[in-house]
């Protein structure tokens, strides 16, 4: 809620000049949901300034627009006496100075959205991440900023800033800011232990029990193995911050010094048969953004332009690479046995195979395009996938590396060098610079995956057959053991009880009767759905088949399908370990 200005005269008696930008929060009717920011700016010497609100956030490259969930916004001076302003873009405001050499902007967020990289106010929790709904100003990002919570006092905070008394932090400048979210709460559970000198932190908020001798057995395991794989830890305290959720959720956000990831549902997330290995693959995957991307960072996002969209077409390297050594350090470091590692790398073979979109865009230019529909489904068989594809090639980069070194470098040593000779230097690292790193690595020529597999969309099956052979495992493809999937050429998602069409395989049955994308499929045969279209589909496999079909801008249509009929569908994929050899044993050490 915005103070009035007759309660903002007051700040007229209190003699405090500040040092650095000064962000106060608080709250009068947290079940509204919106946070009252005051943003304090000193040293005011122009007679206009233009105030910032962030259009993205790291992490998720693709705008978020957070000015919609502003109400108010106004501009006074230190004596309370209101200036004028106006808003010149969907995010920009411009304030007239009037000679004050301090302005104070009071200003309200609407924030009802709880995952991790959203903002959350109700009467158990204030959670913020400070990239939603903190203003600057874009020529002095590089100051100091304070942070004042004014919350119950029994609240508990979980942040990565650096505290200055029980409810106040600092930060050296806005970019430390808004990359430190935290979490205020009774509710807050912590744990902490020191691993390779290191101190980490666990946080966990909403229901859930957490078992405190588990988590730290497992998280000592990758993070240490991690640490030994670069060398040591750009940070000198790293906190995990859990909101536990009661519905099935699963989101992960990187940061500096810390991470937030949201999980659900409460009931399952310790379970080892349950969602407890999501925790441990989404732990160890933010705990590598800490060196990948945090620090080894593409140039066109150093530093981070938070007004506008930053392209780049590294998205392979940021979340491919994240995403292939999140899972292999769970299986280097003893948390994963083989079985559980297959089964996410599996995950990524169903993902690429089963996505027509890697034969029209290269993972290189789905990166670019996330800023379009990078989260999103979008349109059908646009393009791919960063994380999905750019895992797969480094994966392939992996055994590239280790075929051409004898097994005596990896693409641990490109990471280690990137954090070595760019992070540390404060340098970006260009898309060619990742290229030549490798060639230097391998002492070879890295030409053929570069354009082919990250700028080219040349079919990756004999590559991967090739690198899994190396290391003692080969590619399993059979058809798939759902009928309708195999035979007739089309998978099925269930959305608030419909059940609808989620992709169609080309040159398919599906594809041939006329079937779309998002049709529902009210009943088969007769039978009306109900989440199960798969156990009916399997049900009366050796008999024709009628759908009954509803369509946006149509009534119920029928299509049949007749047994036997010639059809093309899709496929189950997985890796098989043949034998443990010497190039598994590198593979899994160097």
């Amino acid at each position: 809620m915005i103070t009035r200005l007759s309660s903002i005269r007051n700040l007229s008696l209190i003699s405090f000049k500040i040092t650095n930008m000064k962000y106060i929060v608080s709250y009068k009717k947290p079940n509204n949901h919106y946070i009252d920011i005051e943003f304090i700016i000193d040293k005011v010497d122009s007679d206009k300034i233009k105030v910032q609100l962030p259009a993205w956030r790291p992490g998720r490259y693709e705008l978020g627009n957070f000015a919609k969930n502003v109400q108010k916004w106004e501009a006074f001076n230190y004596k309370g006496d209101r200036l004028s302003s106006k808003k010149i873009t969907k995010d920009l405001w411009e304030v007239e100075t009037n000679g004050t050499s301090e302005v104070h902007i009071k200003y309200n967020y609407f924030a009802n959205e709880i995952n991790a990289g959203s903002s959350y106010l109700d009467d158990k929790q204030l959670y913020i991440n400070g990239v939603n709904c903190f203003l600057y100003l874009p020529n002095r990002q590089n100051e100091g900023c304070e942070l004042e919570l004014k919350i119950p006092s029994t609240y508990k905070v979980a942040t990565g800033l650096t505290q200055t008394s029980k409810h106040n932090f600092k930060a050296k400048d806005f970019h430390e800011l808004v990359d430190s979210p935290f979490i205020a709460s009774n509710n807050l559970q912590h744990f902490s232990f020191d691993e390779s000198n290191v101190k980490f932190h666990l946080w966990f908020n909403g229901e859930c029990k957490p078992d405190w001798n588990k988590l730290e057995t497992d998280f000592r395991k990758f993070i240490k193995n991690q640490i030994e794989a670069f060398g040591g830890f750009p940070v000198n305290e790293y906190h995990f911050l859990f909101q536990i959720l009661t519905y099935r959720t699963y989101h992960g956000v990187e940061h500096s010094n810390s991470t937030v990831i949201s999980l659900g549902p409460s009931y399952d997330i310790m379970r080892t048969e349950g969602w407890y290995n999501e925790l441990l693959g989404v732990s160890s995957h933010e705990l590598y953004h800490t060196w990948n991307v945090k620090q080894i960072r593409p140039t066109e996002m150093l530093p981070y332009d938070y007004s506008k969209e930053n392209y780049t077409v590294m998205g392979y390297l940021d979340e491919g690479v994240t995403t292939y050594y999140g899972d292999k350090f769970l299986l280097t470091s003893g948390v994963f046995d083989w079985e559980l590692y297959a089964k996410t790398f599996n995950q990524l073979l169903d993902r690429h195979f089963n996505n027509f979109g890697v034969n029209n865009y290269s993972v290189a230019q789905s990166s670019f395009d996330t800023w379009l529909d990078g989260y999103v489904k979008g349109a059908p068989g646009r393009k791919g996938s960063i994380y999905t594809e750019g895992a797969l090639v480094a994966f392939m980069t992996d055994i590239f590396i280790l075929k051409n070194t004898q097994n005596k470098k990896s693409l641990n040593t490109v990471m280690k060098t990137l954090f070595e000779d760019f992070a540390k230097k404060g340098l970006g690292v260009g898309d060619e610079d990742y290229k030549k790193v490798i060639e230097e690595v391998s002492g070879t020529s890295y030409e053929d995956i570069y354009n082919n597999y990250i700028h080219g969309n040349k079919d990756y099956t004999n590559l991967l057959k090739d690198a899994l052979n190396y290391i003692g495992c080969e590619l399993s493809v059979e058809l798939s053991k759902k009928h309708n999937e195999a035979y007739l050429g089309f998978k099925v998602r269930y959305e608030n009880g419909s059940c609808l069409i989620d992709n169609i395989c080309h040159n398919s049955l599906a594809e041939q009767k006329g079937l779309a994308i998002n049709d529902e499929i009210i009943a088969i045969n007769g039978v009306k759905i109900n989440n199960d279209l798969e156990l009916w589909s399997n049900y009366f496999i050796n008999e024709e088949i009628g759908l009954s079909i509803k369509r946006e801008l149509s009534t119920i249509t029928k299509i049949s399908f007749i047994p036997n009929e010639k059809s093309v569908g899709f496929s189950d994929y997985k890796i098989i370990k043949l034998k443990e050899n010497d190039n598994y044993t590198h593979w899994k050490t160097v």
